[in-house]
């Protein structure tokens, strides 16, 4: 077999030309992709964000909500590492109750150190400590 180099030119042409156009092709398909998993990741941190900012509205407005078994004049925000801090009875000059209030929406779960919050409260590691400065 013998090429002339008119054949050769034209098949290494050929071959660069195919070459050229398939990581074009790679190119093109991977910015594609990018592209894509950027929006998804974008669209995915702004339905995040929106329902931190709904759990978080709902926190501070629990004590105008029918649900909320506290007076709101017994309530406390607190934001974290509990939300509410309810003095039981404190408005009404009866028998007085502390209780701590997690507010939660929807699916959302105790964090690690709420759950640590409920554990030492269920345990009793509660006490009053008075400063004077």
């Amino acid at each position: 077999m013998n090429f002339s180099q008119g054949e050769l030119g034209a098949a290494l042409v050929g071959m660069v030309s195919g070459l050229s156009l398939a990581w074009l092709a790679l190119g093109l398909r991977y910015r594609l992709t990018i592209a894509k998993l950027v929006s998804q990741a974008r669209g995915q941190a702004l339905k995040a964000s929106g329902a931190v900012l709904k759990g978080q509205a709902a926190e501070q407005l629990a004590p105008l909500s029918g649900g909320f078994p506290y007076l709101p004049a017994d309530a406390r925000f607190l934001g974290s590492p509990i939300d509410y801090l309810v003095f039981d009875g404190l408005s009404e000059e009866g028998p007085l109750e502390i209780v701590f209030v997690e507010v939660k929406t929807g699916q959302s779960r105790l964090s690690a150190r709420e759950r640590r919050v409920r554990e030492a409260v269920e345990a009793g590691r509660c006490r009053w400590e008075e400063l004077r400065l």
